[in-house]
């Protein structure tokens, strides 16, 4: 089974995910911050991760160009689900590492579709 971890500091964002990913056949895990993610990748490398934008302690942006240094920190397939729509953050967020970009809100369709897109699903 395929794992996603899921980094949001919203907690009813965090079990939206997780009810839409367990739907996919993912086992999930949750974080509410960047420096608890990268705790948790450290421990053991998720194949995918639904990542915010804006979050306390390490926001998604310094997580992912974190995780993208460490040992296999380039496999898993990371999706940025924010609020943050224009054009200079998603080029960003895809210049540090990203795979795909979401907006909130955001449902079963559109992310499976992103992750379809991005590889992680058949």
């Amino acid at each position: 089974m395929k794992t996603c971890l899921v980094v949001d500091d919203s907690r009813v964002i965090r079990k939206v995910a997780r009810r839409i990913l367990e739907e996919l056949g993912f086992e999930v895990a949750e974080a509410a911050d960047g420096m608890e993610a990268m705790a948790w990748c450290r421990t053991a490398m998720p194949e995918a991760i639904l990542l915010d934008w804006n979050m306390p302690l390490m926001d998604g942006l310094e997580f992912l160009r974190q995780l993208r240094k460490e040992p296999d920190g380039d496999q898993p397939i990371v999706v940025f689900c924010t609020v943050e729509n224009d054009l200079e953050h998603i080029a960003l967020a895809l210049e540090s590492g990203a795979d795909e970009y979401i907006m909130k809100p955001f449902d079963g369709d559109i992310l499976s579709v992103k992750l379809m897109e991005a590889g992680v699903l058949a």
